[in-house]
C-alpha cells in the first residue's frame, strides 16, 4: 500500500523541494517564483537566482508551500500563501476581478501545483489541495482563493494545469466567485 504524507516546505527540506519541482512541467525553470515576482523582475532573474530565491522563501517562519511524499519520495508541491505575499497576483488583470480586497492578508491564495510525472493521475493534486486548505486555515486565513482552469470549457496542456482544475476545487468545497475569462474562473472557500 502506498503511503502519502504532506509536509511543510522548509529550508531543511530544500532537496525535497528540488526533487518535487523538477519532475516535469515548468517547476525547474520557475522555482515557484512566478507569483512572487512582478513580470519585469521575473524576466530579469536567471533560473539559478530563482532557485536561490526559493531557498530563501523556505526559511520563512510560516511555510508558503507544502511537499507531498509518496513512500518517502518528494512527489508533489503546492504553493499556498497570503495573497499580499505573492505580488504578481495584484498585477494580474483576471485576479483583480476577485471580490476580496487585494491587500487583505487574511486572504490566502493557492497558486501552483507540481506533481512529478511518475505520480500523476493518482489523486496527489487533490491531496495537496486538501492539505493547502488545512495549512491556510491553521495559519489564520479567513478565505482561501485560487485561479484554476476549467477543463470543461477548453483543453489545456499538462504544463498549463499548474493552476489546478476547476473540478478539483469544486470537489473540495470551493465556490466560483468570478469568471474573468471563459476558462479561467476565480474560486474561493470561506474558512472562518
Amino acid at each position: 500500500m502506498t503511503e502519502i504524507t504532506i509536509e511543510p516546505a522548509r529550508a531543511d527540506r530544500f532537496a525535497d523541494a528540488e526533487h518535487a519541482l523538477t519532475g516535469g512541467g515548468d517547476g525547474a525553470s520557475c522555482w515557484c517564483q512566478w507569483w512572487m515576482l512582478v513580470p519585469k523582475d521575473f524576466d530579469a532573474v536567471t533560473t539559478d537566482e530563482k532557485r536561490e530565491r526559493l531557498r530563501n522563501d523556505l526559511a520563512a517562519p510560516i511555510p508558503s508551500a507544502l511537499i507531498a511524499y509518496v513512500d518517502g519520495e518528494a512527489a508533489g508541491w503546492v504553493k499556498v500563501a497570503p495573497r499580499p505575499d505573492q505580488p504578481r497576483l495584484a498585477r494580474t488583470r483576471s485576479v483583480q476581478k476577485s471580490p476580496e480586497q487585494m491587500d487583505d492578508p487574511d486572504v490566502w491564495a493557492i497558486t501552483c501545483f507540481v506533481v512529478r510525472k511518475e505520480h500523476r493521475s493518482h489523486g496527489l493534486a487533490s491531496r495537496l489541495l486538501d492539505a493547502a486548505i488545512t495549512h491556510a486555515q491553521a495559519n489564520g486565513a479567513r478565505v482561501v482563493e485560487a485561479y484554476p482552469v476549467d477543463t470543461g470549457v477548453k483543453r489545456f496542456s499538462p504544463n498549463e494545469l499548474y493552476h489546478g482544475t476547476l473540478s478539483s476545487f469544486l470537489a473540495a468545497g470551493f465556490t466560483e466567485t468570478a469568471r474573468p475569462g471563459a476558462a479561467r474562473p476565480i474560486v474561493a472557500k470561506q474558512l472562518a
